[in-house]
C-alpha cells in the first residue's frame, strides 16, 4: 500500500468518539479517531517500511504518525531524521511513545536523550526522558551507564516540581522505570520516589492519573518482577 492509499483507509476506520478522546489526550487534528487493533491490522499488511513511515509521519494526521512508528525499524533511521521526528514537539502519544519508540531501537537513542531533556521545547524533552525509560527497559544492565542513571534520578528528585507539566510525568515515569528495570538502581529510585512523592500534573479533561513512584516500584518488587527486561517497547 502507497502511503496515499493507507491514509484513505484510515480515514474510512476513523470513529469520531475516537478520535474526541485522542484529542482529549492531547492529539491535533487532522485525527481519524482509528483504534489501535486497526493501525495493528496495517502493520502486519506492511510490515517494516522505512519509506513510508516516513511519508505517514510527515503526513501530520496523528493515526499514520502513530502507525508509523509501529512499521520504522529505528535501527535504519538517521540522526537526523530522528531529530526531525522529535522537534515536532508534538505532544500526546507521539512524543511520549512513537518518538522513543523508535529512538530507543536507534544506535544514536541514548545520545539524542541526553541533548533532549535539555530542551527547553516542553514535549522534545518528554521524548527525551521517555527514551531514556524506554533504554532501561530493552537494554541489558551491562549495557547502561549505571552512575549517569543514577546521577539522572538524582536530578529528578531535585528539579521535578519546577518542570514543565508533561515533563513532571516523564520524569516520574523515568524514576519507575529505572527502579523496576535496573535491579543496582532499584533502591535509588525508591528513595528518590519517597522524596518525590506524590506528582501533580495537569491532565486535562482525562481520567488519566500519574502513578506514585515508590507503590508502583514496590508492586513491581512484590511481583519478583524487578531487573525483568522487556522484548520491545512498542505496543
Amino acid at each position: 500500500m502507497t502511503a496515499t492509499e493507507i491514509l484513505k483507509k484510515l480515514e474510512q476506520a476513523g470513529n469520531e468518539g475516537t478520535a474526541k478522546i485522542l484529542m482529549k489526550h492531547g492529539a491535533k487534528k487532522p485525527c481519524y479517531g482509528v483504534k489501535v487493533e486497526e493501525l495493528k491490522k496495517i502493520q502486519k499488511q506492511v510490515k517494516m517500511n522505512h519509506d513510508l513511515a516516513i511519508e505517514l509521519f510527515n503526513s501530520g494526521v496523528f493515526d499514520a504518525m502513530y502507525l508509523a512508528g509501529l512499521i520504522m525499524d529505528g535501527n535504519n533511521m538517521t540522526k537526523k531524521e530522528l531529530i526531525t521526528w522529535a522537534e515536532t514537539d508534538y505532544g500526546s502519544s507521539i512524543s511520549s511513545y512513537t518518538v522513543p519508540w523508535v529512538a530507543s531501537e536507534s544506535k544514536f537513542g541514548h545520545e539524542l536523550a541526553l541533548k533532549w531533556i535539555q530542551s527547553n521545547k516542553e514535549f522534545v524533552a518528554v521524548s527525551g526522558w521517555a527514551t531514556l525509560s524506554s533504554l532501561v527497559s530493552i537494554k541489558s544492565d551491562e549495557e547502561l551507564d549505571i552512575p549517569l542513571l543514577k546521577s539522572l534520578i538524582d536530578d529528578v528528585a531535585k528539579k521535578i516540581n519546577a518542570a514543565p507539566n508533561r515533563v513532571k510525568q516523564a520524569m516520574n515515569n523515568f524514576v519507575i522505570s529505572v527502579g523496576c528495570y535496573v535491579a543496582p538502581l532499584t533502591d535509588t529510585a525508591l528513595k528518590a520516589a519517597a522524596k518525590i512523592g506524590a506528582v501533580k500534573v495537569d491532565v486535562g479533561d482525562t481520567a488519566c492519573k500519574i502513578p506514585l513512584a515508590s507503590d508502583y516500584i514496590n508492586k513491581v518488587k512484590t511481583m519478583g518482577r524487578i531487573g525483568k527486561k522487556r522484548k520491545t517497547v512498542k505496543c
